[in-house]
């Protein structure tokens, strides 16, 4: 913000400097300011998209949207981190290290989500339990998963933030359990440590309480076959031996090449 403020200020000097030394040579500005007005209302017309862009780069800074060094995203636009606010375009650098050069008016004009400014960081899981699971195993998984997160510094405790561990629903594959909670640290970094020790410790609730994780399976049932189908053993066929002087029969040949019969 600082940087854009001294840009400005910088081409305002220059502009009130320059009518300056022209009065002071004689040269009356005012005609001048009239032709250079007449030019202004042509160009203007021209350079719509500049003077938009100049403008919605002033209601960023006033409205103190996002600032050097924010983790913003605009949908469909960009996603990154904010280096520079220019008075026509921002520079974002998005998480593959490119910079991009966004006009104001995108950033002015569509929903932006600051990310920087997050007071907390979300933990939003669905964990599926295998069907076996008992309804004291439910319960002690959920329990110790709720216990952790409370005697935990690194989670915030209700009412500050919401925490929820609950048996959600019942899905195609697995008994579905949502946890639902925020962490204190909006650092990323920081919460993917969390995250990880966080997942280390249910996978032992889960393991501890007897039960597992399901995954995806389907079963099929075949009450009857149908007409004309094959049915292949499973078990393969014991290998024959031949002995010497006996060969065993012949099979015939296929039937494109069997002689034609006699007439």
């Amino acid at each position: 913000m600082t940087g854009w403020i001294v840009r400005v200020a910088r081409i305002v000097t220059f502009l009130l400097g320059a009518g300056i030394i022209l009065e002071i040579w004689n040269i009356h500005v005012g005609p001048v300011l009239a032709g250079l007005g007449l030019v202004g209302a042509a160009v203007a017309l021209g350079a719509q998209d500049l003077f938009k862009n100049l403008i919605a780069g002033v209601f960023i800074i006033g409205e103190q949207r996002f600032e050097s060094g924010d983790w913003i995203r605009v949908d469909g636009v960009v996603e990154g981190t904010v280096e520079i606010i220019g008075l026509r375009a921002t520079t974002v650098r998005r998480f593959d290290l490119a910079p991009v050069m966004v006009p104001n008016a995108k950033l002015a004009d569509n929903a932006l989500t600051n990310f920087s400014k997050m007071t907390y960081r979300r933990i939003s899981w669905t964990i599926g339990l295998e069907y076996r699971t008992s309804v004291d195993q439910l319960r002690r998984i959920r329990d110790d998963i709720e216990a952790y997160i409370k005697g935990s510094d690194a989670f915030v405790s209700a009412p500050a933030a919401p925490t929820f561990v609950r048996i959600d629903s019942f899905g195609d594959s697995s008994i579905d359990l949502m946890v639902y909670c925020f962490t204190r640290t909006t650092n990323w970094g920081e919460w993917l440590q969390i995250k990880e020790a966080f997942a280390c410790a249910i996978k032992n609730i889960v393991e501890g309480a007897g039960s597992g994780f399901a995954f995806p399976s389907r079963s099929l049932y075949v009450e009857t076959m149908p007409s004309g189908a094959e049915v292949f053993p499973l078990q393969a066929r014991a290998p024959q031996t031949e002995q010497a002087g006996d060969a065993g029969p012949v099979p015939p040949p296929p039937r494109g090449l069997r002689p034609a019969p006699d007439t």
